[in-house]
């Protein structure tokens, strides 16, 4: 039996005015990661003057944090005149002891790729996949005056992955999905073959059920909506990493739906994000607003 979550469960580490709402910061024990968790909360003007509003939980990039979104990404402001609230967890579990796992940036603490992983010891804690699809959603809409209904989820990077691929795999909980150079095909790409070759061994079939390109192209997942990409031309990473071309293809092949924008002059970071996040947000609106 799911049990609906209460404010009681929560440590306000911090809030901050931001455009006529409020920028928080959360604790919270989380039984999915068995340690405590952070997560940050915008609550747009309005959010507790009536009926539930939307969400969009973001999921941030390799060696990130749940403040490096709402510190980065100037999107409150947007969120603010769409009335929708804006949730960023965690990357990963921390301070779950397990040998190694600050050894690598691309992998353990700060990149917990939004997998459950299967082999010991880093079954125990690395559950960021549980975590966000079913901890995360229950704590903000039982905390906050949010629809459940109405939850949209995006992301950048390794969190562009995980956005396209919670989404993919949970289209009842996430209405709308959006990405920003998106590692689009972790299972043939050097960040996802080491971090899955980890996380579950040599279990393929695990590695593709977290790869959005092989749930589309090879096990028949589809999204019903159009999925929003950004890309930069000029991305550091987009020749080695993220197999953006093979994700357009396999959702032509499969016509999903997908509006995959490139745009020369930009890179992989912040400034590129921030460029475009008024549109992602406005897509996000106009699918769980509508």
């Amino acid at each position: 039996m799911t049990t609906v979550a209460t404010t009681a469960e929560l440590e306000l580490i911090s809030a901050h005015g931001s455009f006529g709402g409020s920028q928080r910061f959360y604790r919270h024990r989380s039984a999915a990661l068995g340690l405590p968790a952070r997560f940050s909360v915008y609550l747009p003007p309005g959010i507790d003057s009536g009926a539930p509003l939307p969400a969009l939980i973001y999921l941030a990039g390799l060696t990130c944090n749940e403040e490096t979104f709402p510190i980065k990404s100037g999107a409150q402001r947007y969120a603010a005149e769409h009335g929708i609230a804006l949730i960023a967890p965690d990357t990963s579990p921390r301070g779950a002891g397990v040998p190694g796992e600050t050894d690598h940036w691309d992998l353990g603490v700060g990149a917990g790729f939004y997998v459950d992983a299967t082999q010991p010891p880093w079954n125990h804690h690395y559950r960021m996949y549980s975590y966000v699809v079913e901890e995360l959603v229950r704590v903000v809409t039982g905390c906050f005056n949010l629809d459940a209904a109405r939850i949209g989820i995006f992301g950048h990077s390794m969190g562009g992955h995980g956005a396209l691929t919670l989404a993919l795999r949970n289209p009842s909980v996430f209405r709308s999905v959006s990405a920003f150079a998106p590692v689009a095909g972790p299972a043939s790409c050097p960040w996802g073959a080491k971090a899955f070759g980890t996380f579950f061994g040599e279990h393929r079939e695990d590695w593709l059920h977290h790869d959005a390109t092989a749930l589309i192209g090879q096990l028949n997942a589809r999204f019903d909506g159009e999925i929003l990409v950004d890309q930069g031309l000029d991305d550091q990473f987009l020749a080695t990493q993220l197999r953006i071309d093979e994700f357009e293809s396999v959702c032509r092949a499969a016509s999903q739906p997908l509006k995959l924008r490139r745009h020369a002059g930009y890179d992989h970071g912040y400034y590129f994000i921030s460029s475009f996040m008024g549109d992602h947000i406005a897509h996000h609106a106009r699918h769980l607003k509508a």
